[in-house]
């Protein structure tokens, strides 16, 4: 049990290091490319989406323990992505890598009625910090290729997106391991982010 949790703490420092050298990097180098996060609870698929908007493929991924970090190219648009870890101990360390983020993909699974709640309080509370006022919300309704995936709109009330009333956002059905709905999500995000260039 100790052990465990001297584990978790050590995880959670590394976190907060990441959030914190992405800031300085950041500000020291003027041109920038845009910053995403890709936030959700543990076993969504935001791993599995990362990679395959990196390469276009599915590949094996593992619970992120920390953070995953890569540069994303579309539409002659670079992306800095972050995929932080979404299990239960890692979710308050979230808040370390809000700075200067343009837009968070928020990835639910489709089919996790029994944590559709939690996954709308993390949601919420993310929306109410200041650094992400500006930040574009896209939520990825993922899985959709189960046969008990909620659909969209369900899954839209169920989170309160229709409450969102000073912020840019948008729900697509996508499913990570077979890539459907990915482009479709990221075009929109990227005229998004253009319009407000």
């Amino acid at each position: 049990m100790v052990h465990k949790m001297i584990i978790e703490y050590v995880f959670a420092f590394i976190i907060f290091l990441g959030g914190f050298f992405s800031s300085i990097f950041s500000s020291l180098f003027g041109t920038r490319e845009m910053r995403i996060l890709i936030l959700g609870l543990d076993g969504a698929g935001k791993t599995t989406i990362l990679y395959r908007l990196q390469v276009g493929e599915v590949v094996t991924t593992i619970p992120t323990i920390g953070f995953n970090v890569e540069t994303v190219t579309y539409k002659n648009l670079k992306f800095q992505v972050w995929d932080l870890g979404g299990q239960t101990s890692i979710r308050p360390y979230w808040r370390c890598y809000y700075s200067n983020t343009d837009a968070v993909i928020y990835v639910v699974d489709s089919c996790d009625r029994d944590r559709i709640g939690i996954s709308k309080s993390e949601l919420v509370a993310m929306l109410e910090e200041e650094e992400l006022r500006k930040a574009i919300l896209v939520v990825f309704a993922n899985k959709q290729d189960m046969e008990q995936a909620m659909t969209p709109s369900e899954m839209a009330n169920s989170l309160g997106l229709p409450a969102l009333k000073d912020r840019k956002w948008q729900i697509f059905k996508t499913s990570a391991t077979k890539g459907t709905g990915l482009d479709e999500a990221m075009e929109w995000l990227v005229e998004t982010l253009k319009s407000r260039q």
